[in-house]
């Protein structure tokens, strides 16, 4: 039912009239220095992608790559409890894995969730009029490549840590609760590049207010010192073209629109009769940083697709 052809966040195969399997897998080096936060981290990160599929995950396998000359057996035990211990919070069995010895290590999940046929959400059904929510602050890439130049004060690493540790489950919930029309978790391809799959896929473009977005706390003040990771300037040197506005909006805070994230909240869209409850019912879960961060607009043939206001 869902494949390749719109870049969505899980494969979607239907098994009956009232079923259909999702699945899904991500896996990363480590983002962070403690190992079992680490496996918290890629754990919530992979169970994203069946949240933004409207799918409820049921079951995992853990994939590792892992440099036996290099570490103790321990730190791949504290990475897997940290997995087990994501899993459980999210209901979801890990049934077993496969590892390889590899120099560079690397952990993640193969991720099976289940969804009715028709209440499967895709990135590609974005509908003009529609209004977008954001539910977690940007810049993980920035404050954790400050991180890995021993820059980032300890309060900063546990707000950055906590967000990339928490999971997309209750967003989900609020967005379906609410007659949601597309989703997609902003990961590697930042703000702009997964909201340009969203509108590339549904034929729409879309305006964001750039000033509604919500920032980690240091963000901005480490973009503006260049702690820039990689891959912000890959999505920047792809995505730019499609973006129109930038150059009213302040430098930092435009860098960090293509800020690689890694575990990051839940874009999506929904009629705008629903904007306002949405709002508030993501804020009563908990979800504080959550926003109304723009609208869906019709097909432009004269401008890019998303305009920066």
């Amino acid at each position: 039912m869902v494949g390749i052809d719109t870049n969505d966040d899980a494969g979607v195969f239907q098994l009956s009239d009232d079923l259909a399997l999702v699945q899904t897998v991500d896996f990363f080096t480590p983002i962070v220095d403690n190992p079992y936060e680490y496996g918290q981290i890629a754990a919530a990160n992979a169970l994203s992608d069946a949240y933004a599929m409207g799918a409820k995950p049921i079951t995992a396998l853990n994939v590792v790559g892992f440099p036996t000359t290099q570490l103790p057996l321990n730190v791949l035990a504290e990475i897997l409890r940290g997995g087990w211990e994501m899993a459980r919070e999210a209901g979801v069995v890990i049934l077993g894995g496969h590892s390889v010895k590899d120099p560079e290590l690397k952990y993640g999940m193969a991720v099976t969730a289940l969804v009715h046929p028709q209440q499967i959400v895709r990135n590609s059904t974005a509908r003009s009029g529609d209004q977008l929510f954001l539910t977690k602050a940007i810049g993980t890439g920035v404050l954790t490549t400050a991180l890995k130049r021993e820059r980032l004060p300890d309060d900063l690493l546990l707000e950055v840590t906590a967000s990339m540790k928490q999971l997309n489950r209750v967003a989900a919930d609020v967005m379906l609760e609410h007659h949601v029309t597309a989703a997609t978790d902003i990961t590697g391809f930042g703000l702009i590049g997964h909201l340009h799959e969203m509108v590339k896929g549904s034929g729409v473009s879309a305006a964001l207010n750039v000033a509604s977005i919500p920032l980690l706390r240091g963000a901005s003040d480490f973009a503006q010192q260049q702690m820039i990771p990689g891959g912000l300037r890959d999505n920047q040197r792809f995505y730019g073209p499609f973006v129109v506005g930038g150059d009213a909006v302040d430098k930092a805070r435009f860098d960090l629109l293509f800020d690689p994230q890694t575990s990051g909240g839940l874009l999506f869209s929904i009629p705008p009769q629903h904007a306002a409850d949405c709002l508030a019912a993501l804020h009563k879960r908990g979800l504080s940083v959550a926003a109304h961060i723009g609208e869906i607009r019709p097909p432009s043939l004269e401008t890019p697709p998303l305009l920066l206001l």
